[in-house]
């Protein structure tokens, strides 16, 4: 829009030039066959393809051909056409119908809508026919009265869209609002999804009539039915599954300029190393640093900067504000990690699809290593290829709080990798960064931002590594680090199932309880689950309590004082002191961890493996463990392993059923000795395939309600069984 005008005294008058808009007119023509159908209005041109796989790909475009901008760099290859369709005539629209749905084509005007195979349940219906004018196209539906809407890319503070307007497209507002990591794709509650396939800015309404468009006078759009896993996981094999990560990638990383800083005084980037020292010193977890900020501060001595971290167990990384044509040379060095940053990729779009790519490719060109990059703007298509980094904020209580709709929200549109800086990168307070961290404390990805902070209340340049608040923070902190470090082959395993699936660790409630409308309330929108099993409920407050916490169906477990709950229930007044997340455990739930004071993937146990059970319900539960080398791309050819468990709970006791472990790959342990915490009732007796235990080797603590078995040092190639009766 135009607006020629004058001001006079705070006001003005002028005109403003609208843009014509025209509606597609009556259906002039309907031909096709064999899944593949064109139709016309006037000059409106359309085309419907069946997919198979039970996908949709719609296209229309008034200039009466189909283009296709955004090509092959999205949507790298496109899935074949699904010839078994057919196609009848119903009077006021045709329709054609596939294995899994129908598709009708009203003919006055030219409308569309989406049904299941019986062609009476409504998945999606136009209620006016496309819009265009200059700027762009516009799709029209009805709304169904209990609809929700879910995606759009990483919206800040949001997960839930219902009512709402969003912003399809890139910015940099790294705050509660903002939208850097958006993409042209949403999830209806109705049981299907949409994907635009564009690099065109849109606006989605998801008002009483939900209107949605993209900056460009065309419709392409891909449409995947099923449940909300379903639709993220059909989504995800169109424009690219996650990623897998190198398992450093999931512990913590650490960032600063260490090259001539001016906010740190001369220093030089081998004192990275110090810092990397702290890390050891203070036990707690590092997986990698970044050591330069690509604004003026570069590096030198970088394969000894490399060996140097590597010897403490973590490996380098390196930003970069303008490019990656240094990339090959500084991954033969050592470099691990590559954060691309708004000064080259901010105009996000294609320009950071490319660069994400790129950028991955070129460590893996260069080393056996996988790819790990950052970024903090992107588009469709990122999650094959990046962490996506909701970019540079201060901290403030809400900053904590709207964070974690936000995160738990991009899993929905299958982004996997999406977190923040812990305790923000520009402003600082222990108790904040304390409690952001443990906040964070289940992300697939944390990040510590050093040397751009200041003290909140002092105003004085601080320093953001855990420890430098001492006591009782260093203390709170570390807790965390290493319950997350313990619990590496719970979200290494989650992060597997990410790349096979599409479907990201940290979870709305309402993805795994769709049928519970309180898993949109305002209560839940303030927590999380971490894969199935934990839901985290986040203190954003300047307070010891927590109330508000909604618990859905089933039975949960207070993971600090063993206290259960019987869902669906509410619980206020949660009494959360510092060092206390609440955190909430489900029944049935068979978590995997490392042993107690792991600090490094490196130099963990590899002969010991904790298995936490929570058993204190009658039932049957399964979980199975993934297992690779951890760093190269050997995994991709198979070289991996999966370990299943089944807990089988009844009158007479709960059994644990361990299958061996199935497959090879570099580094496996040939035996490892069992700990296992199992939470339910006291035992008599406790047998490992059939033979009673000796009391030494297990133990039950009645205030927690916790039996712990250590079983003696069993090859992995068998399966086993133990009985607690």
């Amino acid at each position: 829009m135009v607006v020629p005008y004058d001001v006079h005294d705070n006001s003005f008058v002028g005109t403003a030039y609208l843009p014509e808009t025209t509606d597609a007119g009556n259906l002039t023509s309907f031909a096709g066959g064999d899944g593949s159908y064109r139709f016309a209005a006037g000059d409106l041109k359309a085309r419907a393809d069946f997919l198979k796989g039970g996908q949709l790909r719609l296209q229309a475009d008034p200039s009466g051909t189909f283009s296709d901008p955004a090509g092959r760099r999205i949507v790298r290859e496109q899935p074949a056409v699904d010839p078994h369709t057919t196609s009848f005539d119903a009077g006021a629209y045709y329709g054609i119908r596939s294995a899994s749905a129908v598709l009708r084509v009203y003919k006055k005007p030219l409308r569309f809508g989406l049904y299941k195979a019986d062609n009476t349940t409504r998945v999606w219906q136009e209620d006016k026919p496309l819009r265009w004018s200059t700027g762009g196209m516009r799709q029209s539906l009805e709304r169904g009265a209990d609809e929700q809407f879910f995606g759009g890319g990483e919206q800040n503070g949001s997960f839930s869209h219902r009512d709402r307007t969003v912003y399809v497209a890139n910015n940099t507002n790294w705050n509660e609002g903002g939208y850097p990591n958006s993409q042209p794709f949403y999830l209806s509650s109705a049981g299907y999804g949409v994907y635009r396939n564009t690099f065109a800015p849109g606006v989605y309404d998801f008002g009483p009539s939900v209107h949605t468009g993209q900056q460009e006078r065309r419709l392409d759009a891909y449409y995947f039915l099923g449940d909300a896993k379903r639709v993220i996981g059909d989504y995800t094999s169109l424009v690219g599954k996650p990623f897998m990560p190198p398992v450093y990638g999931l512990e913590p990383g650490d960032a600063d300029c260490y090259l001539h800083n001016a906010n740190q005084g001369e220093r030089h980037t081998l004192d990275a190393l110090k810092v990397a020292d702290g890390y050891v010193e203070n036990q707690m977890p590092l997986g990698w640093m970044l050591v330069n900020d690509g604004y003026g501060c570069g590096y030198e001595n970088l394969a000894e900067t490399a060996k140097g971290l590597q010897d403490r167990g973590a490996q380098l990384g390196l930003w970069t504000e303008n490019g990656i044509d240094k990339l090959a040379d500084q991954v033969k060095a050592g470099q691990r990690v590559a954060k691309l940053d708004v000064a080259w990729v901010g105009n996000g779009y294609g320009m950071a699809l490319d660069a994400c790519d790129q950028a991955k490719a070129g460590i893996e060109d260069n080393s056996d290593a996988r790819g790990f990059v950052w970024m903090p703007v992107s588009w469709a298509g990122a999650q094959r290829c990046a962490v996506l980094w909701s970019g540079d904020q201060k901290l403030s209580w809400d900053f904590i709080r709207w964070q974690i709709p936000t995160y738990a929200g991009a899993t929905l549109s299958g982004i996997a990798y999406n977190t923040g800086d812990v305790g923000s990168i520009y402003s600082h307070d222990a108790k904040m960064y304390a409690r952001d961290l443990q906040a964070k404390t289940f992300l697939p990805a944390i990040m510590t931002m050093d040397g751009w902070a200041r003290d909140i209340t002092t105003g004085q340049k601080i320093n953001q590594q855990p420890w430098v608040d001492g006591e009782p923070y260093t203390s709170i902190n570390r807790k965390y680090l290493q319950l997350r470090e313990r619990l590496m082959p719970y979200l290494y395993t989650l992060a597997e199932q990410a790349a096979r699936t599409g479907v990201g660790s940290i979870r709305p409630l309402w993805l795994e309880y769709p049928d519970d409308p309180k898993t949109l309330g305002a209560q839940a929108r303030y927590e999380y689950l971490a894969g199935d099993d934990f839901l985290v409920a986040p203190v954003y407050k300047d307070s010891e309590t927590r109330d508000g916490i909604y618990l859905p169906k089933g039975t949960w477990t207070d993971y600090w004082t063993g206290k259960r709950y019987k869902g669906p229930t509410t619980i206020d007044g949660y009494h959360a002191p510092l060092d206390t997340l609440p955190l909430f455990v489900r029944s049935g739930a068979i978590v995997p961890m490392w042993p107690q004071g792991t600090t490094s993937w490196k130099t963990r146990d590899k002969t010991r493996l904790g298995w936490d059970v929570y058993a204190s319900q009658p039932g049957r539960h399964t979980y199975t463990l993934y297992e690779d080398d951890g760093v190269t791309r050997d995994f991709a050819k198979g070289a991996a392993a999966t370990q299943r468990v089944t807990s089988t709970t009844g009158p007479s006791g709960t059994t644990l059923d361990v299958g061996a472990s199935k497959g090879d790959y570099r580094g496996k342990a040939s035996e490892r000795a069992y700990t296992f915490t199992v939470h339910g009732a006291a035992p008599h007796r406790v047998t490992l395939d059939g033979r009673a235990l000796p009391a030494g080797s297990w133990s039950y603590d009645a205030k927690k309600g916790v039996t712990t078995v250590r079983t003696p040092s069993l090859s992995t190639s068998r399966a086993f069984e133990l009985r607690l009766g």
